[in-house]
């Protein structure tokens, strides 16, 4: 089965439509597919629900999508360092789902997994309990979340091998595990491609039968905030 693709159009292409549901991983500007993201933005989709911890920034990640307004709705855990996001929202143009982030990291995990439902004691007595099904545990109050259960996953590794087998660096793995889990299709790109056995199998963070797609491309290293501080005089 070739996994291999030359390039992010080639790789989604056949896989797109309006209306669709996206899991995505990254957290901030850290391990974010932003070839993908580009183009999908290309392509034109809209009507897009994205699973995903964030929305980028305005000018990055899945806030360029924002600013072509092809996001319909986010389900999100954190909605800071965008603008668009934030105007959007409180203006009523996007429909906004939010999920503590274990929560949603579980939920996809879930997905991928075959789990339809989970219980957790996290968001009892919040307005993340509104209109969930609460059961008790031995005393304790639960709330059921549901699995996620993506249309299409994109995801960002590091290296990975042709058959799919990836290793995520560092704090870029994040969300990109568990929402490679939880599409029915799941397309990656990666900084690196080799030739199977080159990876330790022990190494391995997501086995290739999660991932369908592969591309390898040039990624930007951003920043999303730079703090500095005035030099003291010595």
């Amino acid at each position: 089965m070739k996994k291999v693709y030359a390039s992010a159009a080639e790789a989604l292409d056949g896989l797109l439509f309006d209306g669709m549901l996206i899991a995505a991983g990254g957290f901030g500007l850290c391990g974010i597919p932003e070839l993908l993201i580009e183009a999908i933005k290309e392509a034109g989709t809209k009507d897009l629900t994205f699973a995903s911890n964030n929305a980028g920034v305005d000018d990055f990640g899945i806030g360029k999508l924002l600013t072509t307004r092809q996001v319909k709705k986010m389900i999100s855990s954190y909605v800071g360092e965008n603008k668009e996001f934030m105007r959007q929202y409180l203006g009523g143009e996007l429909e906004l789902e939010f999920n503590p982030q274990g929560t949603l990291a579980e939920r996809m995990r879930a997905g991928g997994c075959g789990i339809p439902g989970f219980y957790t004691k996290t968001g009892v007595g919040t307005v993340i309990a509104d209109g969930k099904e609460h059961k008790d545990f031995d005393g304790e109050t639960y709330i059921m979340e549901k699995g996620i259960f993506a249309d299409l996953s994109i995801v960002k590794a590091w290296k990975a091998d042709t058959t799919g087998n990836a290793i995520f660096r560092k704090t870029a793995r994040n969300f990109n595990p568990p929402a490679a889990m939880c599409g029915k299709v799941c397309v990656m790109e990666v900084e690196e491609i080799v030739e199977p056995g080159e990876l330790d199998p022990d190494h391995i963070h997501l086995p290739g039968i999660y991932v369908h797609r592969i591309i390898k491309g040039d990624h930007e290293k951003r920043i999303e905030q730079r703090t500095t501080r005035q030099k003291e005089d010595v």
